[in-house]
């Protein structure tokens, strides 16, 4: 009865163990590609969307998925995933997580893990660039590996692909700005203005983004963990290597060990009482455990390989910085240059202002004198026919004297050159 109790334990034990493979195996190939009908009919009504994944092979696939799944399988929060959500705009961000690295690069928007790329299906030309770049990088280099992890390798080309549009976009500015400032420089119009401000708009945008970028990235290799949480194939590798040890030392349904099944016989004489076992259980956990910390400390030692990749875009992103930062300093100068011509023409306004007034005063003095001996009044210069012209005459050169002695006291005071 025994026997027929442990034949019935036994049976039960494969019949639920090949169920549960089975239920994982086909769990893995709806995701992969093989159920592509049933995650459809599982994304209806819950926001399933079209993604594309690229395999380590070059091989891509476009599959349509809900966040949830995405979720599962890459273990990622939902907060990380709304980060390549294309109706909202977020700042470039670079995160690094347990099984993924979560990418936010103006419009490449994936999620790396250590064998897989998965980003969402778009028609826009830097994702369809992504696509085909990748595709064709991994199967170039499928026989003669650079000696990248596949996750530095699809990082690697999100920082290029991204270094090498936004250098794009400020060359373009350059060259649309650069001709607009010179003809405000020399024409200062309401239309000339407009198109600068506009243009000045645009850099500031443009130089926040690469900024952001930048930050990013110098933000990655100042922080040694977050360089080392991105290295996904090695933690996978040893995860693996774990598993494998585990499941090599755990004992089978009947007790045995599953290591000492494929080494020769122990004879009775020589077998371990339970305390031993108990010990040797302990010593194999706690030397795990040590050696995972140890492989963990080491990994995040070992980032030389990654901060070299960050410090080569770094240095790309911060020369399109001083671009940028070049384009608006010498559009700073062109403002001052507009300044100081507008201050020059202010000055001259009010150089004629001050010789205008001295004028009016001095030709006032005339008027009053020649309007005072246009009264009819009873003088002795009236018997002189020419007295009233003398009269004039020396209104006239006292005028001019006054006049004269403006003009020396503006150019002793400086007030403008003469």
């Amino acid at each position: 009865m025994a026997e027929e109790n442990g034949q019935f334990v036994f049976t039960d034990f494969q019949e639920s163990t090949s169920a549960r493979f089975n239920t994982d195996v086909q769990a893995n190939n709806n995701f992969h590609g093989s159920g592509l009908p049933g995650l459809k009919r599982r994304g209806q009504g819950h926001g399933s969307r079209s993604w594309i994944k690229i395999d380590e092979l070059g091989n891509s696939k476009i599959l349509e998925l809900d966040k949830a799944t995405v979720m599962r399988h890459c273990a990622l929060p939902a907060r990380d995933l709304r980060l390549l959500d294309p109706k909202f705009i977020y700042p470039s961000t670079i995160l690094g997580r347990e099984q993924a690295i979560v990418v936010n690069l103006e419009q490449i928007r994936c999620v790396i893990t250590a064998d897989e790329v998965i980003l969402m299906n778009s028609l826009d030309g830097c994702v369809l660039q992504y696509e085909s770049e990748l595709c064709k990088r991994l199967q170039t280099n499928k026989d003669q590996p650079d000696g990248l992890p596949f996750e530095f390798r699809a990082l690697e080309l999100a920082l290029e692909l991204t270094c090498l549009s936004l250098d794009a976009q400020v060359k373009e500015l350059e060259l649309e700005i650069y001709p607009v400032l010179d003809e405000l420089a020399s024409s200062i119009n309401t239309l000339n203005l407009e198109r600068v401000r506009r243009l000045k708009g645009q850099l500031l945008a443009l130089t926040q983004r690469v900024q952001k970028v930048c930050d990013e990235i110098e933000h990655l290799m100042d922080d040694d963990g977050d360089m080392a949480e991105m290295y996904l194939t090695e933690k996978k590798q040893r995860k693996e290597d774990f598993l494998n040890n585990d499941l090599y030392d755990q004992p089978d349904i009947f007790g045995k060990n599953r290591g000492a099944a494929r080494s020769a016989p122990v004879s009775p004489l020589s077998s371990t009482t339970g305390v031993q076992k108990l010990q040797r259980a302990f010593s194999n956990v706690s030397s795990s455990k040590h050696g995972s910390f140890s492989a963990s400390s080491n990994g995040q030692e070992n980032i030389d390989q990654l901060e070299m990749l960050l410090e080569a875009y770094f240095v790309v992103i911060d020369s399109t910085l001083n671009k940028l930062l070049s384009l608006k300093e010498y559009i700073d100068d062109t403002e001052d240059l507009i300044n100081i011509k507008l201050g020059t023409v202010q000055n001259q306004l009010i150089q004629f202002e001050l010789l205008l007034t001295a004028a009016t005063f001095v030709a006032a003095i005339f008027a009053m004198v020649t309007g005072i001996f246009g009264m009819n009044l009873k003088t002795t210069v009236f018997n002189d026919p020419d007295g009233f012209n003398w009269v004039l005459i020396i209104t006239g050169i006292f005028c001019l004297v006054l006049y004269i002695a403006f003009l020396i006291y503006f150019k002793h005071k400086k007030l403008f050159p003469l």
